[in-house]
């Protein structure tokens, strides 16, 4: 326990001093995100027939730079990562065509069709 203890306490300090920070890629066609209200609320069109709205954690910042591009920041890691995974549930990346939203500098390796 003590790795995990000194880890979790370095991210603690590292936070306060220089903050945490995770960006998401949007790979797809139509693919978009907004933010409304002031930063309260995610805006997301990943191909289904409405819009995804997610409510943004409180103690995370969310920006949107780009229209495929979304920067999370603040104190906590643990809490930017958690709300990292929830936007990414929404399309997360097929093999096949390369389409999804990518955390961070993520990669997959695309598989061949199958041919006849």
């Amino acid at each position: 326990m003590w790795g995990t203890t000194r880890s979790v306490l370095q991210n603690l300090v590292l936070g306060v001093t220089e903050g945490h920070s995770v960006i998401l890629r949007l790979v797809g066609v139509g693919y978009r995100a907004t933010v409304e209200r002031g930063g309260s609320i995610l805006n997301l069109k990943v191909g289904f027939s409405h819009p995804v709205e997610l409510p943004v954690p409180e103690g995370v910042r969310c920006q949107v730079p780009m229209p495929t591009r979304i920067l999370l920041e603040g104190c906590d890691k643990v809490r930017i990562k958690d709300f990292a995974a929830v936007v990414r549930e929404w399309r997360r990346p097929e093999p096949y065509k390369g389409k999804g939203i990518f955390v961070g500098d993520e990669t997959i390796k695309l598989k061949i069709k199958k041919v006849k």
